[in-house]
């Protein structure tokens, strides 16, 4: 079986968070394959641990995708802080002929165009993908996967780092479909009365309240917070009340777009001109809006440089949503060429945790090779970038773990869908399927 085939026979997708089908880059070819490690989530370690204890399974499933898309080079993206993690890939980078590319410390070195140019020194076009500049990229924790599906295993754990204010900072393998109480529970409880739940990052996550929410291919982990904390407070408000706030105070210092990753990298993104569109809505917002339609949602221009504490960066998202609605698609004219301060704007993780308030909160997240067994599993048939995968599956059925329940149409873009636990399946829907043990 082509290794093509067997990714989407066996559900690999993006596990960084994006989910994009892995078998759609396998079928590519290109000059780099470019593995991503460098995790800059603040307090999310899922990826160091990963790399520390699983660095052989990586590098093979590494190699076996540069076969497929035909490679010449191959190169590992990782912080150069993460010593355990390097020394643990060394001799396996070393034996196949592949190269780190060493990231500093800083937010966002994650982002695909960041590590694009840090490792080959091309700028990824306008609105563009890494395949336009003959890139491909994946997580570390997809290639894992790669070469566990190309041994025949699919895809049904996956690796989560929960951090924050729980007892048990931890890394460990958790069946697709555990809800998040159990992992919460498997980290040893919360050390405070009420929290919130950042999944996958404070920057680019998903806040939640709800702890039946099941793990998907794409959940990275669980930031806990108190619920007291600002972080949760400011997700917490309205976007009406955000872009009031940001209506009466902006000033246009412009630090947002000063600090701006993809400004930095040479796109034409401007946060505080799409800040103007709040206050001369009928007057500017289809010239200003298009200002974000570049922005790749890091959330450091609300989070980071704004000394107001506004939103532009929700601003954006606003704008980006405004400008699909009517159709507009801004196309920059300009060429891409990186900033001249480009390196003397980098935000280190220290201060980007000072400013969220969060560096007592840092902490190794260990792995543990104990894994959570949930009674029950809720899995979804969407988990990826794509169309849902079809049940395959009918209540009352049992099921054997790593068995398909859902399957991809033929032709369809997506991922098929397995069981994570053996059980008998209790509930089916067009959305998820339920299995208990």
């Amino acid at each position: 079986m082509a290794l093509a085939e067997a990714l989407r026979e066996n559900g690999v997708v993006g596990a960084g968070g994006a989910g994009f089908p892995a078998e759609v880059k396998a079928r590519s070819q290109v000059e780099y394959l470019l593995a991503n490690g460098a995790e800059c989530e603040p307090l999310l370690h899922k990826d160091e641990e990963l790399m520390k204890h699983f660095a052989e399974g990586m590098i093979a499933g590494m190699a076996r995708m540069r076969e497929a898309v035909g490679a010449p080079e191959a190169r590992f993206g990782i912080k150069s802080k993460h010593k355990a993690a390097v020394a643990a890939l060394t001799p396996h980078v070393e034996k196949t002929g592949m190269k780190f590319t060493f990231l500093g410390d800083f937010y966002p070195s994650g982002d695909e165009y960041e590590l694009v140019y840090a490792a080959t020194e091309r700028l990824i076009p306008a609105g563009g993908i890494p395949l336009q500049v003959g890139c491909v990229v994946n997580n570390v924790e997809t290639l894992y996967n790669v070469q566990l599906a190309a041994e025949g295993k699919p895809v049904t754990h996956k690796f989560v780092s929960i951090n924050g204010a729980v007892r048990k900072p931890s890394a460990f393998w958790a069946p697709v479909g555990t809800p998040f109480s159990e992992l919460i529970e498997h980290a040893g409880g919360l050390t405070v009365d009420e929290a919130g739940y950042f999944v996958s990052g404070l920057m680019m996550g998903k806040l939640t309240f709800d702890l039946t929410q099941p793990v998907t291919k794409t959940t990275c982990g669980l930031i806990v917070l108190p619920r007291e904390h600002t972080l949760v407070e400011r997700r917490l408000r309205p976007p009406e009340s955000m872009a009031r706030i940001g209506k009466s105070a902006c000033d246009q210092c412009s630090y947002c777009t000063e600090f701006c990753p993809r400004y930095l990298l040479g796109y034409d993104v401007q946060p505080h001109k799409v800040m103007r569109s709040l206050g001369f809505t009928l007057t500017g917002a289809d010239n200003w809006n298009q200002s974000a339609e570049l922005c790749c949602a890091c959330g450091l221009c609300t989070l980071y440089a704004c000394p107001e504490d506004l939103y532009p960066k929700e601003a954006c998202d606003d704008a980006k949503s405004s400008l699909r609605a009517a159709g507009i698609k801004y196309v920059q004219q300009k060429p891409v060429k990186a900033h001249p301060m480009k390196e003397y704007r980098r935000v280190p993780q220290s201060l980007l945790r000072e400013r969220l308030k969060v560096e007592r909160y840092e902490q190794p997240t260990p792995y543990t090779a104990k894994q959570p067994a949930p009674a029950r599993v809720r899995i979804l048939t969407k988990q990826h970038t794509g169309q849902a995968a079809l049940p395959a599956v009918r209540e009352g059925e049992r099921v054997k773990a790593g068995q398909v329940v859902a399957r991809m149409a033929e032709g369809a873009l997506g991922a098929n869908v397995h069981a994570s636990i053996d059980g008998k399946v209790t509930a089916v829907t067009n959305e998820m399927i339920e299995i208990s043990r």
